[in-house]
């Protein structure tokens, strides 16, 4: 158990240190807050937090700073998080408003994420199993060619020109389009091959050859959703924030360019207080990102959970700010793929 008053000389330990970047010291404590006590007593406050490995001093006869342990702690007891304002609400609406579809929506969520909070973001793409087709069109190009459509229940919309190498009648392509949306709307996109067996089987033998050429661009078009991934943006952020990265900032620039650890740290990462999920410095298993934080939150399409969103930077930094931003921007993501 942690004293009242020693946690309130964390909370402003590590309130003054993110602001400032400079070890907190008795005397400025004393001088920036009112505890109602000598510095001495605060002195005795903050040996209690140091023996706790809460604080420590980076330096002899320095200030303290907080561990990872002492972030965490006073993450933990936040009572709440700070509003975003009335601008950034604004900022928010403004950005995500017009866009055609999800690849447009998800690169300007993580543009966005990233000028709110000057970190790095990251927004992950929904993944196969949890999207659904909403409807497939065929539209006649030329006499040869056809545009696919295949839209999805996330929002993605993906088109392809299919090459026919022969004239084909409207007829048979509306036949097409309709029995591939009488069998697919609403299916899973990992069930789409499975469901699909047999499908030009129920056209006659001459027509067979153009719907399996149909078939098999519409496979190719689902089995490019299968690639999981997930877009950046802000790294510039991360390397003006160098100095507070002990030893070199390195480690997490190249642990950030890893798809596989970025996928596998938002999959292991599930939500926690405030709606978030939280790894500060050495709670993070991963290689390369033992010196940063992680904050992430879920984004929701029909009210299931399609895939996450956050942000990476250094355990200095604005956590209460940081994690009003992820869960807004979470929302209105949720609210435009809804929409």
């Amino acid at each position: 158990m942690i004293p009242d008053r020693s946690l309130e000389v964390l909370r402003a330990i590590v309130s003054d240190y993110i602001a400032t970047r400079e070890p907190v010291g008795s005397k400025s404590l004393v001088e920036r807050h009112s505890f109602g006590v000598s510095a001495a007593t605060i002195r005795n406050d903050m040996a209690f937090l140091e023996d706790e490995d809460l604080i420590h001093a980076p330096h002899t006869s320095a200030g303290r700073v907080p561990t990872d342990k002492g972030y965490r702690v006073f993450v933990d007891r936040l009572s709440e998080v700070k509003p975003i304002s009335a601008g950034e609400r604004q900022a928010i609406e403004t950005f995500m408003t017009g866009s055609a579809d999800l690849d447009e929506t998800l690169g300007r969520t993580v543009k966005l994420l990233s000028t709110l909070t000057n970190q790095v973001a990251m927004v992950q793409y929904p993944t196969l199993g949890k999207a659904s087709i909403r409807h497939i069109e065929l539209i006649p190009a030329s006499d040869s060619r056809i545009l696919m459509v295949l839209i999805t229940d996330s929002g993605r919309i993906q088109q392809h020109v299919i090459e026919l190498n022969e004239k084909y009648e409207e007829a048979v392509i509306a036949e097409v389009r309709a029995k591939l949306n009488a069998l697919l709307i609403g299916v899973a996109l990992n069930r789409v091959d499975e469901k699909t067996k047999g499908f030009s089987l129920t056209f006659e033998p001459v027509r067979r050859a153009v719907v399996e050429l149909i078939l098999q661009n519409l496979l190719e078009q689902v089995d490019a959703n299968r690639q999981e991934k997930i877009i950046l943006a802000g790294t510039s952020n991360l390397v003006r924030r160098e100095e507070d990265f002990p030893g070199s900032i390195s480690p997490v620039l190249e642990a950030i360019e890893e798809q596989m650890v970025l996928l596998k740290l938002v999959t292991e990462m599930q939500a926690e207080q405030h709606g978030v999920s939280l790894r500060i410095g050495r709670e993070n298993t991963f290689e390369g990102l033992t010196s940063a934080s992680v904050v992430l939150s879920g984004y929701e399409n029909h009210g299931t959970e399609m895939a996450k969103l956050g942000v990476i930077g250094p355990t200095r930094m604005d956590y209460s700010s940081n994690i009003a931003a992820v869960r807004a921007v979470a929302n209105y993501l949720t609210k435009a793929l809804g929409n």
